[in-house]
């Protein structure tokens, strides 16, 4: 089969996606991948062409995070999405693939699939929404139709149906689900898992059945027989308070830290113990391997990745849906969710504490990790994509 791909940005998007292209290559299909050109690598890489969409440009959040920077960021990722229609359209309709398997946020590949007639594949690397969860309304809480940045997004949608005559509103660029969605989360992890139907298949994490490239330069603690705690808020978000904060918890006890700061200037965090080690960016699935605990913004592909080595996790989430998973970490015994407003030394100190040493949360830690490891990741997934895109031919 020819299969075409889409997740425009994010590590935490395209990421999972990576194995299942992986997998689909192997098994002889032709894969192109539809993205931003700093992810151009990463797919040739797995054997994938390259279709180039134009990067999204950069969004700056700041480290509190409300509901009108999580409106002006709708506004901000429609634009950029806008502009991947008509790019996707016309190399669809010149290659006439046999599928299109986008990440659940492109919603212009779904509109591109239902107008050149070809079946597609949603994959969705968050919570699903459905039943009684919904991560849409925890994403817009706060931004009814009389905010302005929301009226504003109506507009562009409004603008853009007419433009390229299709239907499309606010909630066409949420969550529409597809015959078949690949969620990159066991079932049990998922909030409400037992209400989603057989259009949902919750295959963990396809990441864990690969190392990324960045993950395969060798890396070892400082120090071999002092526990490792690593710190990160993701790619996106940095915030020098907080990892001084982290460093000042951290720094006096037993352990030794590991904390990545992005783009943040190492002075301004002021002289650091030779325990802790600050980079830029960590090789995340190495440093995990030796770690025995991970304070975390609680972004959806960190937090799998951790589970997936069984490493717990003091979540400290920013955005919504980060705060949404963290709550699942706490409420399945994973780890500690602590809220960003109650970030201390003295509080994020005894949470790391707390995690480490508590047998509870290591039984639960391995039963998760069993989870993670019979959900069927990027074999099943592959699997699952052969059989829908046959079953729409035949019916077609």
């Amino acid at each position: 089969m020819r299969l075409l791909f889409v997740a425009l940005a994010g590590d935490g998007h395209l990421t999972p996606t990576i194995p299942l292209v992986e997998e689909l290559v192997r098994r002889g299909h032709r894969v192109e991948y539809a993205t931003g050109a700093e992810n151009a690598d990463v797919v040739r890489e797995v054997g994938a062409g390259w279709v180039p969409l134009a990067s999204l440009p950069p969004f700056t959040p700041p480290p509190r995070i409300g509901p009108d920077v999580l409106a002006a960021w709708l506004r901000h990722y429609f634009a950029a999405l806008s502009a991947t229609y008509p790019v996707l359209l016309a190399h669809c309709a010149a290659t006439r693939p046999d599928g299109v398997v986008y990440d659940a946020t492109n919603w212009p590949a779904r509109l591109v699939a239902r107008r050149t007639d070809v079946p597609a594949v949603r994959c969705v690397p968050h919570f699903a929404s459905g039943g009684s969860f919904s991560l849409d309304a925890r994403m817009t809480a706060g931004l009814d139709d009389g905010n302005p940045a929301m009226a504003a997004l109506a507009a562009d949608c409004a603008r853009f149906a007419a433009e390229h005559g299709v239907d499309l509103d606010v909630a066409g660029t949420m969550d529409v689900p597809e015959d078949l969605n690949l969620v990159f989360v066991p079932r049990r992890f998922q909030s409400a898992g037992d209400e989603f139907d057989q259009r949902f298949r919750f295959l963990g994490p396809p990441a864990a059945d690969r190392a990324d490239r960045a993950d395969r330069a060798p890396w070892s603690p400082r120090v071999l027989r002092a526990p490792l705690v690593y710190v990160s808020l993701g790619s996106r978000l940095t915030d020098a308070d907080f990892y001084r904060a982290a460093a000042e918890a951290l720094a006096d006890g037993p352990w030794q830290v590991a904390m990545t700061i992005g783009g943040t200037d190492p002075a301004d965090l002021g002289p650091l113990p030779p325990t802790v080690e600050v980079r830029p960016r960590f090789p995340q699935r190495a440093v995990l391997r030796h770690a025995a605990a991970f304070v975390s913004h609680a972004g959806m592909n960190s937090t799998m990745e951790a589970l997936g080595q069984g490493v717990p996790l003091v979540a400290v989430p920013r955005t919504p849906e980060q705060v949404a998973n963290a709550e699942r970490v706490h409420q399945l015994g994973l780890g500690v969710h602590l809220p960003v407003d109650a970030v201390t030394p003295a509080a994020l100190r005894s949470a790391v504490a707390d995690v480490i040493d508590n047998p509870a949360v290591r039984a639960n830690l391995d039963l998760m990790r069993n989870d993670i490891a019979d959900a069927g990741g990027a074999v099943q997934g592959a699997d699952d994509i052969e059989r829908h895109i046959h079953t729409a031919r035949r019916s077609a």
